[in-house]
């Protein structure tokens, strides 16, 4: 037995064969031509068909995966149109009189090494994008149709790596998992195999590939990121019994969709879902969370190489609002600073960038950036039922300068015969000890509270939470935490507000009745985790008596 470790990137077990993708690779030669005009006409029309092709993985990925993991294909038929990519490659055919095929691969690595060598993980990503469309132009142009093809059987397809087109290609009745010796969780790919539930992991080293061929039998644990090669029998049966035991939790949850999130003694309770971009809204619906209860509106900062527009903005929250169909959406205003960096906000070095420039403090310090994500949220209010949420605040005189900033725009937008809605929520996130202490105050100003334990628990324990070496130190059940949230909801209640919950917390099943008791109105967890939170509150009884 052989065992290779990489990233789970789809929490779930899978037992059999092994089947080697292999791709159709196309040799490109540089070649020299006569006439560069009618290469150029031999580009357009492979990107044409390359296009057609992109629109038909689309209306498959549609069905399959959503519409919002689909997009990743209509981004693929932009990037066919896009200038810097399309200029490129007519220069080089242009200048050294060379066929479309080798002008098309020069610009791939070029452009994809230029992601690879960028910061963000992101945008690393993208590079594999990148191939992606330019390996179809290149066929395309060397017209060859043939899509790699699984094994008939089901089974494990281990690759170097996985172009999201090839990903949604691959017939998912036939497929048990994939294994990738490259990748990152945030490729589009990874993206994908965790909305078509299919076990993955990436990231094994390309060791394993020279390793595994086709027939091997595997077992994929992507709970751990493991992949057993010819695995000997005591590891056969330990994971068939965890991939049994993984399965029939999930099927006792599928049985709670639909169901109320209700507690034995008739305590109702909101359980939303907590998102990081538009990508994620199929996971939310599938899910049958009642809501989103945080949306993190920074990844439109951290994707863009400048401050993303009021239309960039107003696209994206329209498109979420639209999706849920009227259920409630929560968007956080931006929270870059600290762990989260966008090099272009220049904002400077700080010893302690957790307490430093970050969140609500930019919006205060540099208002032209809030007021445009502030237009953006107001215009979108009317496609939805939208919620406002600032994060990092620590007094009245905060709360009461965004508010003044919130009826500013409110007014330049009806003034300017903008239609709004007049039922958009406003609230903040308890996430400092400062405001979780004032939060009787804070109570009345607001709609709601929606407590960020992640931040809560930092701050209060006086522990950096990305710093490993004192993870010892971090107690998330501490009693001082939990004090404070229990205030912030007594606070609420007497002033007429909501609370709720969105940091990780919300999803420790150990504490539901805890919160529940406390008055929690909402808890707001990560998709996966929605059904197994209301399996926990339907088997809360808050009027049995605790033995303390």
């Amino acid at each position: 037995m052989i065992t290779f470790k990489g990233k789970g990137v789809y929490g779930a077990v899978a037992i059999g064969h092994i089947s080697v993708f292999k791709r159709n690779e196309t040799s490109v030669k540089r070649i020299h031509v006569d006439d560069v005009a009618a290469e150029k006409a031999r580009l357009e029309t492979a990107k044409e068909k390359a296009s057609q092709q992109l629109s038909e993985i689309y209306n498959k990925a549609l069905k399959e995966v959503g519409e919002a993991n689909a997009q990743i294909f209509e981004i693929h038929i932009m990037m066919l149109e896009d200038d810097d990519y399309n200029d490129s490659i007519s220069s080089i055919i242009e200048t050294q009189s060379v066929n479309a095929e080798y002008a098309v691969a020069v610009t791939a690595d070029n452009f994809a090494e230029m992601f690879s060598s960028m910061d963000d993980a992101y945008m690393q990503a993208r590079s594999a994008d990148v191939r992606d469309i330019s390996n179809r132009i290149i066929k395309c142009l060397s017209e060859e149709d043939g899509e790699s093809s699984a094994s008939d059987e089901k089974v494990i397809i281990c690759a170097d790596d996985l172009a999201p087109s090839e990903t949604v290609l691959l017939d998912k009745d036939k497929v048990l998992a994939f294994v990738t010796a490259y990748g990152s969780s945030n490729s589009h790919t990874a993206i994908l195999a965790r909305n078509m539930n299919i076990p993955a992991i990436i990231g094994v080293g390309e060791e394993f590939l020279k390793t595994v061929k086709c027939g091997d039998m595997a077992i994929v644990d992507g709970f751990t990121g493991e992949i057993f090669v010819n695995p000997d029998d005591d590891t056969i049966s330990r994971l068939e019994k965890k991939k049994t035991d993984d399965e029939e939790k999930k099927r006792l949850l599928q049985e709670l969709k639909g169901k109320e999130n209700i507690t034995l003694d008739g305590t109702k309770i909101n359980i939303y879902a907590n998102i990081g971009s538009v990508d994620n809204i199929g996971a939310v619906l599938a899910s049958d969370a009642g809501g989103i209860g945080l949306f993190r509106s920074e990844f439109l900062y951290l994707e863009n190489t400048d401050y993303p527009t009021e239309e960039q903005q107003f696209s994206a929250y329209k498109r979420v609002l639209e999706s849920m169909a009227g259920k409630k959406v929560i968007i956080r205003t931006l929270d870059i600073g600290a762990d989260k960096q966008a090099d272009y906000f220049n904002l400077a070095k700080e010893e302690n960038p957790a307490l430093g420039c970050r969140a609500i403090r930019i919006c205060l310090t540099r208002p032209e950036i809030f007021k445009t994500q502030l237009r953006a949220l107001y215009r979108a209010s009317i496609y939805g039922n939208l919620g406002i949420m600032f994060p990092m605040i620590t007094s009245v005189s905060e709360l009461e300068r965004i508010l003044a900033i919130c009826e500013e725009v409110r007014n330049e937008l009806q003034d300017d015969g903008i239609a709004i809605s007049n039922k958009t929520e406003l609230g903040i996130m308890i996430e400092t000890p400062a405001a979780a202490i004032i939060s009787d105050r804070l109570a009345s100003m607001v709609d709601f509270f929606s407590v960020g334990t992640n931040d809560l628990t930092q701050y209060t324990l006086a522990c950096d939470r990305q710093n490993a070496a004192i993870e010892q130190f971090v107690d998330t059940h501490h009693e001082a935490v939990l004090r404070l949230i229990e205030m912030s909801a007594k606070n609420a209640h007497e002033h007429g507000a909501w609370i709720g919950i969105c940091g990780e917390l919300a999803a420790d099943t150990a504490l539901t009745e805890t919160f529940l008791r406390m008055g929690i109105d909402e808890l707001s967890v990560s998709p996966s985790f929605v059904l197994k939170i209301r399996d926990a509150v339907r088997h809360c009884n808050l009027k049995k008596e605790v033995t303390l």
